[in-house]
């Protein structure tokens, strides 16, 4: 058993030091494949002998089911934040405030990293904990997705009793583009800016998510340290890239505040051309005893200060306007500028948001505009300075993707294209449609369906039912096997209800308890295709703006193609739902809590083989609330509403009569 101990702590170092070489050092000395060998080795030698499990272990950088709750971690050291400056007179301010003590200093200046402060503690040189800075004085304790971020160290190259340190996790820009393009080809709401996705990232209860996101970390102070004596922040930072961390870049010592403004004026010079967002430059006194004299107010320490940049803006011309077509059917339009320089990079084309934000703007094409970078990422036109045309843009009426008529629904800013045959709209369509909740075509995962798309095997939806078993198993990765498992789930696929493929199609505020509701109320696809939004707004449940969008969807040519495509596939376009009677016909149940004896959906399902209908939400019209243990607030309104409440012995009594 010691040799396969040997073997396992051999196996983990080797992949320590070649992922800080990495992801560190930016100096990999193997290719990914022989790294990923040797990752598949570890994981099976630790699956074999589970005794030489260990929490740090590289193998549990991919993450998994999150184990922590996010409990309340009480800081040691007061996480502080910094006063903020905006001008060079501001900086020279705090100068005289810090002369006023020392009569001279030096300053360490670094970037301040635009992300989400933590801390990480490190015990006999392994790391035991990490946590969010919270309000300073109490955080949450994050220390399973701070682990799976591969740039923060599970082992110090030197071992210390304790140590705790500060850093930023952050969400490098390229990692930023890849993820909101993720979300938008998934339909999902899409993360501003690079600081919101790395906070939203590293506060996933599921640390495999926190594991995509690619995350990175910039050190930048020791909070607490026992066995080794620091003096000055520059040496702090120096061996603090000793012991393996990953620390902010390009500090610099300087001995006044004129090098300390200069260093921070070429920091800002630079900050569009790097890979990571920047909000601003600190400047730190060095010395520790003289830091501990100048001490802090209730807000702020006295011996740093923050300089903010302004958003840099320049004037343009607008040459033109291109309308895309989002994986969600929106259209975005996209100012087309002449080429002007722009924090750090050279800026020709910028958002003009919707229809809505050129009016207000009075936006067209041949008008001089001012632009800036919001947020230093995304170049927005902030106004017209000199108006060359006549009025404002206007959009298309029409899909410029499909040729679709676009549509605006009430209440919202966004025109779009609901064909669900759009092909600007196919991954995100392709993806839904495949779902659980949807058809549940197992195997047809969003990583799967991408490659099949971009083999030319589906073009459509409907080609889906089309797939060939042998161009699958060619496929690189693939085999017989999985080929033939694809081809299984597709067919199983076509004997779905109705109430399913409803839900599969994608139209808008239409869930798959909305599907379900049409689905029983229509019984076949044809009749829901037939209803008028009156006929529709008789099912309880449904308003104006769900019947509309039904209606809308059905009214396009792409759906009604689909559909008869569908129909001559074998696909199932009729109601499965069985009334075994109707004994709760007309009676609406909420479920709540956790039922003993069934799940939620068996529940469902047994009510509405009798008739009766099941909501999310509690009302006047609800006839009983089915409550199990941990009910919540829809337990609590139902008890103020006076609705009945029964358990599951008194439903089964109701079903069994």
């Amino acid at each position: 058993m010691q040799d396969i101990k040997k073997k396992i702590d051999d196996l983990r170092a080797k992949l320590r030091y070649h992922s800080d070489r990495y992801y560190n050092d930016d100096a990999p000395e193997i290719e990914d494949f022989e790294y990923d060998m040797m990752m598949r080795d570890l994981k099976a030698l630790e699956e074999q002998y589970p005794e030489f499990d260990d929490i740090n272990s590289p193998t549990k950088r991919v993450g998994g089911k999150a184990d922590n709750s996010f409990e309340a971690v009480e800081h040691t050291v007061r996480m502080e934040s910094l006063q903020d400056a905006f001008s060079k007179e501001e900086i020279f301010d705090f100068d005289r405030r810090v002369k006023e003590v020392h009569d001279k200093v030096n300053y360490v200046v670094e970037p301040k990293i635009d992300g989400l402060s933590v801390s990480l503690e490190y015990v006999n040189g392994v790391f035991s904990r990490g946590s969010t800075r919270g309000d300073g004085d109490t955080g949450e304790d994050v220390s399973g997705n701070l682990r799976v971020i591969r740039s923060i160290p599970l082992k110090l190259n030197k071992t210390l009793p304790f140590i705790e340190v500060r850093g930023e996790v952050y969400m490098p820009k390229k990692s930023f583009e890849r993820v909101v393009d993720r979300q938008l080809t998934l339909g999902e709401k899409p993360f501003k800016n690079p600081r919101n996705a790395a906070a939203g990232s590293l506060r996933q209860k599921d640390s495999s998510i926190t594991a995509t996101r690619g995350l990175d970390i910039f050190v930048f102070n020791v909070q607490q340290i026992e066995g080794y004596e620091l003096t000055s922040h520059k040496q702090s930072l120096d061996f603090l890239k000793e012991l393996g961390f990953n620390v902010i870049p390009f500090y610099e010592k300087v001995s006044s505040i004129d090098e300390a403004f200069k260093k921070v004026e070429d920091i800002g010079e630079t900050r569009g051309e790097l890979e990571f967002d920047i909000d601003g430059a600190v400047i730190k006194v060095d010395d520790f005893e003289e830091r501990e004299a100048l001490g802090s107010t209730s807000k702020f320490p006295k011996w740093a200060v923050a300089f903010k940049y302004p958003p840099e803006e320049k004037q343009t011309k607008l040459i033109d306007i291109e309308i895309a077509v989002g994986r969600t059917g929106v259209l975005t339009p996209t100012a087309v500028l002449e080429p002007v320089h722009l924090a750090g990079t050279t800026v020709s084309r910028a958002t003009l948001h919707n229809q809505d934000f050129i009016n207000d703007k009075g936006v067209n094409i041949g008008d001089t505009v001012t632009v800036r970078k919001a947020g230093d990422i995304i170049p927005e036109v902030l106004c017209v300075n000199e108006k060359n045309s006549n009025g404002n843009y206007v959009f298309p009426s029409v899909c410029p993707s499909c040729g679709e008529a676009v549509v605006r629904e009430e209440g919202e800013a966004a025109i779009r294209c609901n064909n669900p045959e759009c092909p600007a709209q196919l991954l995100r369509n392709l993806i839904h449609f495949c779902s659980r909740d949807a058809m549940d075509i197992e195997g047809l995962g969003p990583s799967i369906i991408e490659t099949f798309v971009d083999n030319g095997f589906i073009n459509k939806i409907s080609d889906i039912f089309h797939l060939d078993k042998d161009k699958i198993a060619a496929l690189d990765g693939f085999k017989e096997t999985s080929a033939n498992n694809i081809i299984s789930s597709v067919e199983k696929s076509k004997d779905n209800d109705l109430g399913k493929l409803i839900f599969a199609l994608g139209i808008r505020h239409i869930g798959a308890k909305a599907a379900k509701l049409l689905s029983d109320h229509f019984k076949t696809i044809d009749a829901v295709m037939k209803a008028n939004t009156e006929d529709i707004l008789e099912i309880e449940g449904f308003g104006q703006i769900m019947a509309e969008s039904v209606v809308d969807f059905f009214n396009t040519e792409g759906a009604r193609e689909l559909i008869d495509e569908l129909k001559a596939l074998g696909v199932n376009t009729e109601s499965k739902t069985i009334i075994t009677d109707n004994r709760f016909e007309g009676m609406t149940f909420v479920l709540t809590g956790t039922l003993e004896n069934y799940k939620r959906s068996e529940a469902s399902k047994i009510i509405e083989s009798f008739g009766g209908k099941t909501s999310s939400s509690v009302s006047k019209k609800t006839s009983y609330v089915l409550s199990g243990e941990s009910s919540g607030s829809k337990l609590d309104k139902a008890n103020a509403l006076g609705i009945p409440v029964i358990g599951e012995e008194e439903f089964e009594e109701m079903i069994n009569a």
